[in-house]
């Protein structure tokens, strides 16, 4: 080796030495996010009677497989092809592969290859012999561009961020994914539920035309009174109103629903909305540190975070980096490659921060919050996702209890509302008291009905609280430590 090339490695190495005590460690928190080891015990389950299917866990149940409806099936199909928010998922992803790939190729040399032509001419007046030069330089060469050697892992960690960052984003995209399956599944729920109150209240409608029918044909023979027949036309008016206000929100209730999948709400039809999806137990606590993508979104973008802190605390130490070329050189074209013309050139270059006006610890403390950031991000994501959870649980219960409290109010009315024809048809009571009785049958089949589609609807909270609907995940649970093992030397003290 070369004396001056040996002098210039030793410079290197006493200027990287002099350096270690600069990059300051400074404390960074720990995720510790509170899990619970089971789920409370009161929210037990209480299942659909309609559904008799196995019970499978969320996280192994696709959503065509959780979602049994195949009209259901085929508007998550278009909202997943058709929806602007998951376009622009998937074009941030892309967005970050890119940026990932840009900062790995900084990691690696660049060769360049080039050429050049120069004259030059010199009057006699500046020349030694005093007589006027041209000269010409001819060159072609390969030559290696500006290499850092990532002595302390600066280029390695900021490429490990941009990994993270892709993955996190990536996440966010399967997170993205779920929330619409999740909206266009309860957006579904609604309308169908509305086509099932819309339904009751046709029959409602049709069956009080008919007594109002009958009651002009009594007032007509004088068997039943003005008065009777005026409650006769309430009863009516206040079916066709309940029917135009359910009308009302279905239209609304498309809408939003063709905004999500992108294509034309389907037709009105009645269905069991019980038979429409499957029955799932909740699964374990801990499941949804693995299964929920929002929360790997968070844990990635967490470790990006640790990466820039390390990258941050790298710049402090000296940067090596190599700049080198050879090829073959020449006063004239003719002699470029001939015998004797091989030019090369080495040039390493040593840059120690010494005085930046506070910027460096200025950029490390910057990265050191955004970590503590991204820890308190990671650890309220888990806590949301706990929350959703406990309520979806709770109103799955409660929601199943109201159902069969609300089944057998109808039945009771039902029978009321039989009673009291029978009573008003014998002269036994007015018709006040079947007036009565069909107002509240009329509001109890409607709360019924709506009851019903509000325990699927639980479901669907459940199973999308619980990580369903996502793309399986393969990978190993976060690893709780503050930052990733560092190859830079430790602050002294």
């Amino acid at each position: 080796m070369p004396s001056s090339l040996r002098r210039g490695v030793l410079t290197a190495l006493l200027l990287s030495l002099a350096g270690c005590h600069v990059a300051p460690r400074i404390p960074l928190s720990e995720p510790r996010p509170r899990i619970p080891a089971n789920w409370p015990t009161q929210t037990k389950v209480v299942r659909p009677a309609a559904n008799t299917a196995p019970r499978t866990s969320a996280t192994r149940l696709y959503w065509h497989q959780f979602y049994r409806n195949t009209e259901l099936q085929s508007l998550i199909r278009s909202a997943l092809r058709n929806n602007r928010d998951m376009r622009l998922a998937v074009l941030h992803v892309q967005e970050a592969r890119a940026a990932h790939s840009l900062q790995v190729s900084d990691g690696f040399p660049s060769m360049a290859m080039g050429g050049s032509f120069a004259r030059s001419h010199v009057p006699g007046d500046l020349n030694i012999t005093r007589r006027p030069q041209t000269s010409g330089n001819h060159e072609v060469s390969v030559g290696l561009n500006s290499w850092e050697l990532d002595f302390w892992g600066r280029v390695r960690n900021l490429n490990e961020a941009a990994l993270y960052n892709y993955l996190a984003t990536e996440a966010g995209q399967q997170a993205t994914q779920t929330s619409l399956i999740h909206q266009v599944a309860r957006n579904y729920l609604a309308l169908r539920g509305l086509d099932t109150r819309i339904d009751l209240a046709k029959k409602s409608i049709a069956s009080r035309e008919e007594s109002l029918r009958i009651f002009k044909r009594r007032v007509e023979v004088g068997s039943a009174s003005r008065y009777a027949l005026a409650q006769a036309q309430t009863l009516l008016h206040q079916a066709q109103v309940m029917g135009s206000q359910l009308e009302q929100q279905r239209s609304i209730q498309a809408n939003a629903l063709e905004l999500l999948t992108g294509v034309p709400a389907p037709m009105p039809a009645s269905i069991d909305l019980a038979l429409a999806i499957q029955d799932l137990p909740e699964g374990l606590p801990a499941d949804l540190i693995v299964n929920r993508p929002d929360i790997t979104s968070a844990e990635y973008a967490l470790k990006a975070s640790q990466a820039n802190v390390e990258a941050a605390r790298a710049a402090f130490l000296p940067r090596i980096t190599l700049i080198g070329r050879t090829g073959t050189a020449s006063e004239q074209f003719s002699g470029l490659f001939k015998s004797g013309s091989s030019a090369w050139q080495f040039v390493p270059s040593i840059s120690v921060p010494i005085f930046d006006n506070g910027a460096l610890r200025a950029n490390l403390d910057v990265q050191a919050v955004r970590q503590n950031i991204a820890v308190a991000q990671y650890e309220k994501q888990i806590e949301t996702a706990l929350r959703e959870v406990h309520d979806a649980l709770a109103s799955r219960t409660l929601l199943n209890e109201q159902v069969d409290v609300l089944q057998r109010q109808y039945d009771s009315l039902m029978e009321r509302r039989r009673l009291a024809g029978l009573r008003f048809d014998s002269g036994a009571s007015p018709y006040f008291d079947v007036l009565d009785a069909e107002r509240e049958l009329l509001t109890a089949e409607q709360q019924l009905a709506q009851g019903r589609e509000h325990a699927v609807s639980a479901q669907v909270d459940l199973y999308a609280a619980l990580g369903g609907g996502a793309p399986r995940i393969s990978r190993t649970p976060f690893a709780r430590k503050a930052a990733p093992t560092s190859t830079l030397p430790q602050h002294s003290p």
